[in-house]
């Protein structure tokens, strides 16, 4: 009974519970909800954003915030792209390269949060514009195509009647879980989105640690954005528009808050299975494409509005205790 109410009682559970209940009422709503086809669509919908998610949530633990994610992703997309179209590099050579780009994007957005001070949702909000800005002059805003059938069965190859990106994404929310829930330093960063001058005194070199949350944050963009681009077939100038919205509002539905200090692999992908599901949904109910936007920003704004409010509720509490 004790491990059945500690089940209960995660935000998981609850998120795990709506997302079961809408499985229930669309399978009764459209008859194409439960096809193979349309789940395999959902999930391959699901992978770019599930990926992009776990990295979300770790900084968003750490009280930090990345808004450049969606502008790196295409920005490493149409790299990776020119590294073996026109430079004729060596497919694992372009995608190490790839990475490690995206790892250093990281680290200068780490650096100016932490070492220089500057607000990370200004740092990475420049960054937006700063790396899509990029990903239309490095190929004076045409698309890269053709790109070999050995770099493009990266996001195409199918293992067992599922395509690998949905396996990929899988596999990085458990890693990711288990790391959050398990490594020594990855743990440190609850205690940092809790209280930063805290884990100062603590000892903890807070400084280093979100240095290395962004460089992860964007090393896992480039790796989306190498897996979108051999999905695609092709290196698209506009990929990953709009995607850092669709993860922050994953990330915060699945339990992570804007305050810091809470959150979980876990949460981060059935918050974006929510998400995913919610647009399938419009889709099969013919609601025009143009609502979509309307609804993140939508749904977005409720997830903030319920995280302040459970902040509150919170702090209502320990002042009544103490």
């Amino acid at each position: 009974m004790r491990f059945l109410k500690r089940i209960t009682g995660q935000r998981e559970f609850s998120i795990f519970v709506i997302v079961a209940a809408i499985f229930i009422i669309m399978s009764f709503t459209s008859p194409y909800f439960l096809t193979k086809t349309n789940i395999h669509t959902l999930l391959l919908a699901l992978s770019i954003t599930a990926i992009l998610a776990v990295g979300m949530t770790n900084l968003l633990i750490s009280g930090g915030i990345d808004l450049s994610v969606g502008s790196v992703v295409g920005f490493t997309g149409i790299v990776a792209a020119l590294l073996i179209k026109k430079a004729g590099m060596p497919l694992v050579l372009a995608i190490i390269i790839t990475l490690v780009l995206g790892a250093l994007i990281g680290l200068f957005n780490g650096f100016m949060v932490a070492k220089v001070g500057i607000n990370p949702f200004i740092v990475t909000l420049a960054g937006l514009s700063l790396f899509r800005g990029l990903t239309y002059i490095v190929n004076s805003g045409q698309q890269v195509a053709q790109l070999g059938d050995a770099f493009n069965s990266i996001g195409q190859a199918v293992f067992l009647d599922v395509q690998l990106p949905i396996y990929y994404a899988l596999l990085l929310v458990i890693i990711g879980d288990v790391l959050l829930r398990k490594n020594r330093f990855l743990r440190q960063n609850y205690f940092i989105g809790g209280n930063e001058k805290a884990s100062r005194l603590l000892g903890i070199h807070v400084d280093k640690v979100k240095i290395i949350n962004y460089m992860l944050m964007s090393a896992i963009a480039a790796f989306a954005g190498i897996v979108m681009t051999a999905r695609m077939g092709a290196a698209m100038v506009y990929a990953g528009t709009g995607l850092e919205l669709r993860v922050i509002t994953a990330v915060i539905i699945g339990g992570a808050s804007l305050s810091g200090g809470e959150g979980s692999a876990i949460g981060a992908f059935l918050g974006s299975l929510i998400m995913v599901l919610t647009i399938n949904i419009l889709s099969l109910l013919n609601v025009s494409i143009y609502w979509q936007t309307f609804v993140i920003g939508g749904v977005l704004l409720l997830a903030v509005t319920l995280d302040t409010l459970n902040i509150k509720r919170r702090e209502k509490t320990i002042i009544k205790k103490t």
